[in-house]
This record gives C-alpha cells, sequence and structure tokens, in this order.
C-alpha cells in the first residue's frame, strides 16, 4: 500500500481546472480527467489526502460505465495510458484518469434516494417532504423508500448544493431534459442499486451527472456510483432508525463532528489512523462491487 496522497497534478501545454478532487485537462476535442487523492468533507478539502482514493473513485467509476452502458451511454472512451497523447503518458496518473468525450454539463445534480438519510431525512423531519415529494408519515431515519425518489439539487461552484422541486430545476435546464433525467436516473439507480445489493452493498442514494452533445443528446458524466457520490452502507449492519455504517466518507465527517470542526477552511490535518481507516472503506467499496482485489494495494 502506497502511504503518500497525490495532492496535486502538473501537465505541460493543456489548459487545467481543479475542482475539490480532479484536475480536469483540456486536450481540444477530448477531456482528461484526473482523480487526486484530496479528500473533501462539508466542502471543506482537508490539507492531507487519502492514499489512492482517486484510483478507487476512478475504477469504480469505468466499472460502472462498462456495467451501465447498455441502458445510457456515457462520456467515457479511454482509462488506458495507451491512448493518451505521448506527452500525458505520466506515471503517478496510472489507474486514477479517464479520457473522455466532451458535453455540455446539464447545471443540476441529478439525485436518487432508496432510503431516507442526510438532509432529505432533516427535510423529512421538518416537513413531511422531499424536494416537495409527500413521503408515509412516520417514517424512521434511514428508512427504506417504498420506491426510489428523484430529487435534484442546483449545481453551486462553492458552498452547499440546494436540494429543489422538479418544477424549479425544470425551469432552470427545461422541462423535457428534466422528464429524460428522471427517467434515465431513477432507471440506473434501480438497476445498480439491485446489484450492489447483491454484494453485499446498500445504495442509499446518489447523484448523477448529466451532459449534451452538440446533437442535444444526453449522456452520463463525471463521477458514477462511487464512494464520493453515493452513500455505501454494508447490508449486514443496516438497521434502520440510526446513522449506518458506510463505506464512503461518512466516517470522516463523524470523526470531524467529533472533535468540533466547524465546517470551515481550513481543514484539520487528518490523523494517519482516520487516514488508513477511510482508505480501507473505500477499497472494500471496490472490491465488493467489482469482486475484484485493488489493484494498488
Amino acid at each position: 500500500m502506497r502511504n503518500t496522497a497525490l495532492l496535486t497534478t502538473s501537465l505541460s501545454g493543456y489548459p487545467k481546472r481543479s475542482g475539490k478532487v480532479r484536475d480536469i485537462y483540456d486536450l481540444g476535442d477530448r477531456l482528461l480527467i484526473v482523480a487526486t487523492d484530496r479528500i473533501s468533507a462539508y466542502d471543506v478539502v482537508m490539507p492531507n489526502g487519502i492514499p489512492d482514493k482517486g484510483r478507487v473513485l476512478t475504477q469504480i467509476s469505468a466499472f460502472w460505465f462498462q456495467k451501465l452502458a447498455a441502458v445510457v451511454p456515457n462520456h467515457l472512451i479511454s482509462t488506458e495510458t495507451s491512448d493518451l497523447p505521448v506527452d500525458c503518458r505520466d506515471e503517478e496518473l496510472a489507474g486514477r484518469f479517464m479520457l473522455c468525450r466532451k458535453a455540455k454539463v446539464v447545471p443540476i445534480e441529478c439525485v436518487v434516494r432508496g432510503y431516507l438519510a442526510g438532509s432529505a431525512w432533516k427535510e423529512y423531519k421538518e416537513s413531511g417532504k422531499i424536494c416537495g415529494i409527500g413521503l408515509p408519515k412516520r417514517l424512521r431515519q434511514c428508512a427504506k423508500l417504498p420506491e426510489p425518489i428523484f430529487t435534484p439539487a442546483t449545481k453551486a461552484e462553492t458552498g452547499h448544493d440546494e436540494n429543489v422541486s422538479f418544477e424549479i430545476a425544470a425551469k432552470q435546464a427545461g422541462q423535457d431534459v428534466m422528464a429524460t433525467l428522471r427517467e434515465k436516473s431513477v432507471a440506473i439507480y434501480t438497476q445498480a442499486a439491485d446489484y450492489a445489493a447483491g454484494q453485499g452493498i446498500l445504495v442509499a442514494d446518489t447523484k448523477f451527472e448529466w451532459g449534451r452533445l452538440p446533437d442535444g443528446s444526453v449522456i452520463l458524466i463525471d463521477e458514477v456510483l462511487t464512494p464520493d457520490s453515493s452513500r455505501f452502507w454494508p447490508a449486514d449492519g443496516y438497521k434502520p432508525g440510526r446513522d449506518q455504517p458506510s463505506f464512503d466518507k461518512q466516517y470522516l465527517r463523524d470523526w470531524l463532528d467529533q472533535i468540533g470542526f466547524d465546517r470551515k477552511p481550513p481543514g484539520p490535518l487528518l490523523p494517519a489512523e482516520i487516514v488508513q481507516a477511510t482508505r480501507q472503506r473505500y477499497v472494500e467499496a471496490y472490491t465488493r462491487l467489482t469482486g475484484k482485489t485493488f489493484e494498488w494495494e
């Protein structure tokens, strides 16, 4: 196992923009999306990362993109180093990049929820609804919903994304587009959640991002069904009425809450035991979902 985390990348000669986790390079007609080992919680990037986290995210996304390709098209072209331009073949990028088609991003986070957790649980307690969708009374925390629900959110450049009703999302992105994305998002969540349950993982909720090609068609972009974009719970430990153990970064959030982190930058330096325990959860999510040993152990 590697003990160092890759926090940034640098490829000279290509325009670069960086998000909380990814460095994105413009290769002209394609994008090179590199997942670093940075980790954020409460929208704050921590000063040290989680070794190989970017590889886990990339390998899980590649797994799902391939598995769901028959249901929805996506932006992934290749994860093979030999398909990169020669001057981009940096050894430290191995396993952590996706070469992708370009698409115009639809400015809505397409969230699908199968269980009542996180901000949805908070909203339900206050109003009995989630994003304007009425739910049965007296549901418990982390209860399985009668059926998956589509709860869009606005994409924020900084700060928290905001849950919105379907109607508000449709005003921003277009009625027909949002109707299509709702149908596609629920369909792939349902298929993925059924598969994951057979591997011992409950997908409590997840968010999808979509892009539009020049011909107007939509494709799945960014990452998909990873521990960063989803809540993954071990099925054998599931018990409604309380928080669930998880394979995602909830473990890190819980530690930050325990130390009284005020959710404002800068984040605290993560102790070695928190780093290793977080990494272990990410890797276990990969091995459970794919049935493969993580190559970089």
